[in-house]
């Protein structure tokens, strides 16, 4: 699958996006995995609160399964104005 990253997740991990092979059940399982990779991974998830994730371009939640998707996105919460 593809996992896109965007704005400041994008600098502390320094990658635009990639193509990850997992087993992650749900979005949540994901993060565990890509957290425990390197110090950059658990930098860049270490506050999910600030986070938002969309699974196939559908905002979505940490607990949302993975099963058949093909991208997912993390991004800081959008500003309006």
């Amino acid at each position: 699958m593809d996992v896109l990253y965007f704005a400041w997740v994008r600098e502390r991990i320094g990658l635009p996006r990639e193509a990850v092979q997992t087993d992650a059940a749900t979005v949540q399982d994901l993060v565990d995995e890509l957290s425990a990779r390197e110090a950059r991974y658990e930098m860049a998830f270490s506050d999910l609160a600030a986070l938002r994730v969309a699974v196939d371009q559908e905002l979505a939640g940490w607990d949302t399964p993975l099963a058949g998707a093909r991208e997912v996105a993390f991004f800081p919460p959008m500003t309006g104005g």
